[in-house]
């Protein structure tokens, strides 16, 4: 079977095995991508799209990312103060290996769209992940087991088993540590475990150090 599809406005005729050089595609090296923009099948019997095949797919793996032959660009200007100017150009391609033609159900396949790596689908999708918040780092579980020597955390005020355990596994164990902490230790603390301010709203680092005399 072979199947004549088009990817950076140009079209090529393939069949599983074929090494294809295309115009620069947004993909890795070892990746799987599918084409599918498919205007022809042929095989036992030919199928033509108008102008594309609906759920027809050619599937391919990126071998890597090249640069064809280089280009001499010459221009002159025949003018009475003329100029001339010679440019060199290598086009940025992609060498795809084919490995499977889909008649049908390509939609389902799940396997990654060869988009280009200067098309509109290809920086949307960049900027999509470049906008992506880093994900925080994860709270200490609340059923941490306790800590031998640590102090009554629960003393402080708002301070619960649930909230002392999520301390405890902070690394916080005396109030030693909560009266030594400083605005940056607060705010760490704060986005560390979702306190919302509750620590100077709840005035944990003065009663910190009075209990800490004891």
């Amino acid at each position: 079977m072979f199947a004549v599809m088009k990817t950076g406005g140009k079209q090529y005729k393939v069949q599983a095995g074929d090494m294809l050089r295309v115009e620069k595609l947004a993909a890795d090296a070892g990746e799987t991508i599918q084409f599918n923009e498919i205007l022809m099948l042929g095989g036992d019997e030919t199928v033509v799209g108008a102008p594309l095949i609906e759920g027809a797919g050619v599937q391919a793996e990126v071998v890597d990312q090249i640069k064809g032959e280089k280009v001499t660009h010459f221009v002159k200007r025949r003018r009475k103060h003329g100029s001339q100017r010679t440019k060199g150009h290598r086009q940025k391609l992609t060498l795809v290996k084919v490995t499977d033609i889909l008649p049908s159900g390509a939609g389902k396949s799940g396997v990654k769209a060869a988009v280009g790596a200067g098309s509109v689908a290809a920086v949307a999708v960049a900027a999509t992940e470049a906008k992506k918040p880093a994900k925080k780092a994860a709270a200490p579980k609340a059923d941490a087991a306790p800590v031998e020597g640590a102090d009554d955390l629960k003393k402080l005020s708002g301070v619960g088993p649930a909230l002392e355990k999520k301390l405890h596994g902070a690394g916080v164990t005396t109030f030693a540590q909560v009266a030594a902490w400083t605005d940056e230790d607060v705010a760490a603390m704060d986005e560390q475990l979702s306190f919302k301010g509750r620590i100077e709203r709840e005035g944990w680092i003065e009663q910190a150090k009075e209990l800490a005399k004891g």
